[in-house]
């Protein structure tokens, strides 16, 4: 009571008279009821002699003191001015740098609130109380900016203080982070870092602080904002013996890159001064790092060298760190000195190994680029990864394990495939086709070899040599796609076509055992590899010949429910497909082969299925077959599902693409647009422009594009007439499809009309011509118009015939039925009633009588030849 009444910050009690404190809590109660913030920020306002100085402090000890449990949301905003007030102080007099970091301590400590709505009530208050925190960062006092940082980290750590304010409760444990977050503090801290550039400890504070809230993707995006990236690389080759300083710069990055757009951090880390920083930092951890944290930090940082490698527009190789990561990658292969790496030698340890590995995905990405492919062929890369491509004959290896090694050499060969097509003469001048064949060779071979299939690369590999198979395929996918004659012809002369076709027998047989994703990648790169290789060459389609027909029937011939396994069918059948265009057609004794073996009737069942991303491809593959005499034969006698015929098929493809194209068409089929009459909904929306004459027109393009122009081709080959199994509505389709090029040669004259009137006008002579030649097309139309109607017609006609045979064939049966009934009934008559049997008796007598002939000239006894007294008329 008696410090209560010498204060003048604290009132009097209620009672007017002096405060007793009976106990802890209330007199803790009474404080608080009693403590004038008003009065103490009026207080440090004021300015000039020392006496109000040592006021001022005494007074700023005490609300420490008052509020050493945890400041009340009411509060806050009071507390933050006068938290204010005294940093001002600390600019003139170094004595309040203490208070200042007591009140800041407050900060780290939970807010108190009196009842639930007191967080949402005060959260405007809070965050900008919370983000005063980072504003007096600016403050000149390095006790001040390490106890701003140590109150950020408690709010990611929090404790109860040991006796809670009577009547409250502290906040919930994630306030602090929510408000700070709203309130910008990251970005503010951000910021700060210039303030601390040449002050290690007090950076590395800021650094931990940042590091803590760096867990939150709102607060990386702040960061982000502030330009983070760039500030904590310039950073990360700063002098710190402790090593702190790269550690948490890196940890932030790797929080900034998982939180944010990766885009965005990327490219503010690609500038010449940041790659030059990270290169430094990681130069000096490769060869001066010994701590396991350092081979883990090392290969953190080369992480991030990689994602920056990825940007093409930064510079790697300007830096100078795209060539020392590639002789990294490439010395232990080469074994080439080097004073890039002179005094690096590299360990069997687990960090070592990973290195390796990121080093070969660093030569991936740089492959992409082609300004590096100087880079690439200069450092020997090529001879480095084909010295992976060679059978695993050892159980284990000199530098690795055997699962190491197997990994590393999947890897390398995974990565070759990158870098080949961009160094073909280097890939030709290693014989790298050889070493690929012979690798090639021993996969499919007898040798005992148990893969470990551990690695992302070795999927599907455990126990035989499937991953080694499906990268080296993939490596000779990649070179042969660039169709360069040279690496073909070297591939070929090799018996190429024949180990490839070994291969495919191999997978096939595999694959009966039991079907994955690997082996009919390994089929589907196979067919693709023969595909480039005998395309336009005749003599090596006679090398695929025979035995390559008989390997492509049973892919024709995949049960379609496979297409909808998703384990890869999808792709292996069109590598079927092309395989077949590619190495058969052109063909003669190929193509004899492929129909003997049922190949057209195969493709027709195919095409049946309807499958949209199929038909065009088939469609294709028949038109190119119907050279060969043989093919029209059997497409007249193929048979799909009830017994429908080819043209059916092929008339119900057509409906289904102009359906899909929007071609207008009337309920039976017929032409609606005499002068359109094949215009797709999409070229009657584009708009008449000028082209050069080397750009085709939208008329033209579409013949390319859809399936109709090869329907047509089909036809003109099988014929127009005496097609079997079609109906009226087919040849109402039919009759459209025959004069197809007609109407499309109206059509180009359409758009060369309409280009010509937008140009300029024609003279009279070109636009009676082009008159001319519209009505042409249009009497064209009306000429299938009138057969479609006609058709139609003759539909009709025979319809009624066929309802009045029906209703002849009807009335005949109920006459008949009628003459049965009448029947059975005198039948029952005659059954029933004596006199009436009698009658019938007589009437049938008589009958038989006058049935008789009469004999001219009666010769000797007449016999008679009734049996008496028999009383039936049947």
């Amino acid at each position: 009571s008696r410090a209560a009444s010498c204060s003048p910050a604290l009132g009097p009690s209620r009672s007017g008279g002096k405060r007793c404190r009976s106990t802890p809590d209330a007199a803790q109660d009474t404080q608080l009821r009693s403590v004038d913030l008003d009065h103490v920020i009026k207080l440090l306002k004021g300015s000039g002699s020392k006496d109000l100085e040592k006021e001022q402090l005494k007074t700023l000890k005490k609300v420490v003191k008052h509020f050493e449990n945890g400041l009340p949301l009411k509060n806050l905003a009071q507390i933050t001015e006068v938290l204010n007030l005294c940093a001002e102080k600390v600019n003139e007099q170094e004595a309040f740098t203490e208070p200042l970091c007591e009140l800041i301590k407050l900060f780290g400590l939970p807010f108190q609130k009196k009842k639930s709505s007191d967080e949402v009530n005060y959260s405007v208050e809070v965050s900008q109380s919370i983000a005063q925190l980072g504003y007096l960062m600016r403050v000149p006092s390095s006790q001040a900016k390490i106890q701003i940082c140590k109150c950020i980290v408690s709010f990611y750590n929090m404790e109860l203080p040991g006796k809670l304010l009577s009547g409250y409760q502290p906040t919930s444990a994630s306030y602090k982070i929510q408000m700070a977050e709203v309130g910008g503090l990251a970005e503010t801290l951000v910021l700060s870092l210039a303030l601390v550039e040449n002050q290690l400890t007090e950076k590395l504070w800021v650094l931990k602080a940042l590091q803590h809230l760096s867990s939150s993707g709102r607060n990386c995006r702040l960061m982000v904002k502030a330009q983070a990236p760039s500030r904590l690389c310039l950073y990360l080759n700063g002098a710190d013996p402790s090593g702190q300083l790269v550690f948490r710069s890196s940890d932030i990055l790797w929080n900034l890159l998982e939180n944010t757009s990766k885009e965005e951090v990327v490219n503010q880390l690609s500038s010449l001064e940041c790659v030059y920083a990270l290169k430094e930092v990681f130069v000096d951890l490769l060869m001066h790092g010994f701590r396991h944290c350092d081979y883990q930090l090392r290969n953190d940082l080369l992480v991030i060298a990689t994602l920056i490698a990825e940007n093409s527009a930064a510079p790697m190789i300007e830096s100078g760190f795209a060539e020392l990561l590639i002789v990294l990658a490439t010395f232990t292969e080469v074994k080439l000195p080097n004073p890039l790496v002179k005094g690096f030698k590299l360990s069997c340890s687990y960090e070592d190994f990973e290195m390796k590995k990121l080093l070969f995905n660093v030569i991936g990405i740089l492959s992409k680029d082609p300004s590096a492919a100087r880079l690439l062929s200069e450092n020997h890369v090529m001879p480095a990864l084909l010295y992976y491509v060679k059978p695993n004959q050892k159980p284990g290896f000199p530098d690795w394990s055997a699962a190491q090694y197997e990994e590393l050499q999947l890897h390398a060969i995974a990565v070759l495939a990158s870098v080949a097509p961009a160094l073909v003469d280097k890939y030709l001048s290693c014989q790298a086709n050889t070493l690929l064949l012979v690798f090639l060779e021993w996969c499919i071979g007898q040798d005992p070899f148990f893969g470990q299939g551990n690695s992302f690369h070795g999927t599907g590999g455990r126990g035989n040599k499937l991953a080694q198979m499906r990268y080296g395929l993939r490596v000779l996918r990649c070179v042969v796609s660039l169709y360069d004659d040279a690496v073909n012809i070297n591939l070929c002369d090799q018996g190429a076509i024949s180990q490839l076709l070994d291969i495919l027998k191999y997978a096939a047989k595999k694959s009966k055992e039991k079907e994955t994703t690997v082996l009919l990648e390994v089929q589907a790169d196979t067919l693709f590899i023969l595909s480039v290789l005998c395309e336009n060459d005749l003599h090596r389609k006679e090398l695929f010949s025979y035995e390559g027909v008989a390997i492509l029937i049973p892919f024709v011939k995949m049960d379609p429910k496979k297409l909808y396994s998703g384990l890869g069918h999808n792709s292996l059948l069109f590598s079927a497909l092309d395989c077949l265009w590619s190495c058969v057609i052109g063909c003669y004794i190929a193509e004899d082969y492929f129909i003997e073996k049922q190949g057209i009737f195969l493709l027709l069942d195919l095409l049946a299925l309807k499958e949209k991303n199929l038909c065009n491809i088939i469609l294709g593959i028949l038109v190119e077959f119907c050279d060969h005499p043989k093919t029209t034969l059997h497409m007249s006698i193929w048979r799909g599902k009830r017994d429908q015929t080819a043209a059916n098929l092929l008339i119900q493809l057509w409906r289904q693409e102009e359906l899909d194209l929007g071609v207008k068409r009337d309920q039976y089929g017929m032409i609606v647009d005499i002068k359109r009459p094949i215009a797709t909904s999409f070229q009657k929306q584009q708009k008449i422009a000028p082209v050069p004459a080397n750009c085709p027109s939208f008329a033209i393009m579409e013949i390319s594009e859809s399936m109709r122009a090869k329907i047509y081709s089909l036809f003109s080959k099988l014929g127009f007439e005496n097609l079997p199994g079609l109906s009226a509505k087919d040849f109402v389709t039919l009759a459209i499809i025959q004069h197809y090029i007609d109407f499309k040669v109206g059509e180009v004259w359409s758009e060369i009309s309409a280009e010509i009137k937008e140009e300029f006008r024609p003279i009279t002579s070109d636009k009676r011509t082009l008159k001319v030649i519209s009505k042409v097309s249009e009497d064209t139309g009306r000429t299938v118009v009138a057969l479609q109607t006609d058709v139609l017609r003759s539909q009709n006609h025979h319809k009624i015939q066929e309802e009045e045979k029906t209703y002849k064939e009807i009335q005949a049966s109920r006459i008949q039925r009628e003459w049965i009934n009448k029947f059975w009934e005198d039948f029952l008559t005659r059954t029933s009633n004596y006199e009436a049997l009698k009658k019938a008796k007589r009437l049938q007598k008589i009958a038989r009588d006058k049935s008789r002939s009469k004999p001219k000239i009666p010769s000797g006894r007449v016999y008679n030849t009734d049996i008496k007294n028999l009383n039936i008329t049947v």
